[in-house]
């Protein structure tokens, strides 16, 4: 949190000491950008131009595309989301969702234009999950105990 300005200090002065101080104690070190020129502005831009530019700067995601749109793209993304996932449940709790969700806009259209979205194919999905995982190497059983005597035949 920055400290109040002193009483006679101009603001603009203020600003600078403030920058200044943060460059020293390097704040300002390892910003994404650092070193390369600023973006080049062509001219005046609209509210309409400003936001496509931004979208376009931001990482590409469905919650940018109408709903039933989204549901088609998260279709084709599905099996690469699965790879991340560790458990067999898991993975068939994620495909059913996702069939639920599907048959959920049958019933009620979402908004955006009109796309059939197809449910996935569990079965199919998980035994490709399966595929692309390593298989476990078999555990080595565990080393036999040695045999050991009765008590009563134990020598003391």
């Amino acid at each position: 949190m920055t400290q109040r300005k002193p009483e006679g200090m101009s603001f603009e002065t203020w600003v600078d000491h403030q920058i200044r101080t943060a460059d020293e104690r390097g704040a300002f070190a390892d910003l994404p950008g650092a070193g390369k020129p600023l973006p080049r502005d062509d001219g005046p831009q609209d509210s309409y131009t400003w936001a496509l530019a931004w979208a376009r700067r931001q990482e590409p995601d469905a919650a940018f595309l109408p709903p039933s749109l989204g549901l088609g793209r998260e279709r084709d993304d599905l099996p690469d989301r699965l790879a991340a996932l560790t458990r067999e449940d898991r993975v068939r709790a994620a495909v059913r969702e996702f069939n639920d969700r599907v048959a959920a806009s049958w019933r009620t259209p979402l908004d955006g234009p009109p796309v059939v979205v197809r449910k996935h194919d569990e079965e199919a999905l998980v035994a490709a999950w399966r595929a692309a995982r390593p298989t476990p190497a078999p555990a080595a059983p565990p080393p036999a105990a040695p045999a050991r005597r009765p008590w009563w035949r134990r020598r003391r």
